[in-house]
């Protein structure tokens, strides 16, 4: 969900600026996945821009205290949300933690690194949603380790359906998404009318784009 529209468009605004997001529709990127895709977005770029670091940390951290007031800890999901998300915490003067994808193989072999005491309640941090399959794994072990996940949010969602699917029993709000960034794109000249379309298309159907 998209709290404020304005911000959405300022955030894909900056995106595009500094080409966390790349828009090639005449070519296409191919994602881990394996899909075929016109779009491709590094939220870890971010981190190198410091007014930029600064407007989303800022406007995360404010979402954060609309929605759910002054949580105990803020969770980070590795390793794309940890810079960002020890970013709010430093901002909202909180606890930091972050989620592996998986327990390490040796030491103590933890999977959440940080201190959380069970019952916190955690607020997480993504930078980006596709499928969120991962985000949904940090979610499943901070509630193992029955921790109170109030919510999350995020920079940017594609807004795909696996990831409502997902994510339905965990509060979602992000920044910007994909239907805010395209048209953004489109209005400031970014993309013409054919690119916005070939854009709008990939959103319908992107496991089968470009085969």
């Amino acid at each position: 969900m998209i709290l404020d529209k304005e911000t959405a468009k300022k955030t894909a605004q900056l995106l595009l600026q500094i080409k966390a997001i790349k828009l090639e529709p005449q070519d296409y990127f191919t994602w881990a996945s394996g899909w075929k895709s016109p779009i491709y977005c590094d939220n870890r770029i971010i981190l190198s821009y410091p007014p930029i670091r600064n407007y989303i940390r800022e406007n995360l951290a404010k979402q954060v205290e609309a929605l759910y007031g002054k949580p105990d800890v803020i969770a980070g999901v590795a390793t794309g949300a940890i810079g960002i998300g020890m970013l709010v915490a430093e901002y909202l003067n909180l606890p930091f933690i972050y989620v592996r994808p998986e327990a390490k193989k040796h030491g103590r072999q933890n999977q959440i690194e940080g201190h959380l005491t069970p019952g916190q309640q955690v607020v997480v941090i993504e930078d980006l949603i596709s499928t969120g399959k991962s985000s949904l794994n940090a979610i499943n072990a901070l509630k193992k380790a029955d921790a109170n996940v109030k919510g999350m949010l995020a920079i940017f969602s594609y807004g795909f359906d696996a990831a409502k699917e997902n994510l339905q029993n965990t509060p979602l709000n992000t920044l910007s998404d994909y239907d805010h960034l395209i048209e953004q794109a489109f209005q400031t000249s970014y993309l013409n009318k054919e690119e916005f379309e070939t854009l709008k298309t990939w959103k319908q159907n992107p496991a089968t784009w470009g085969k």
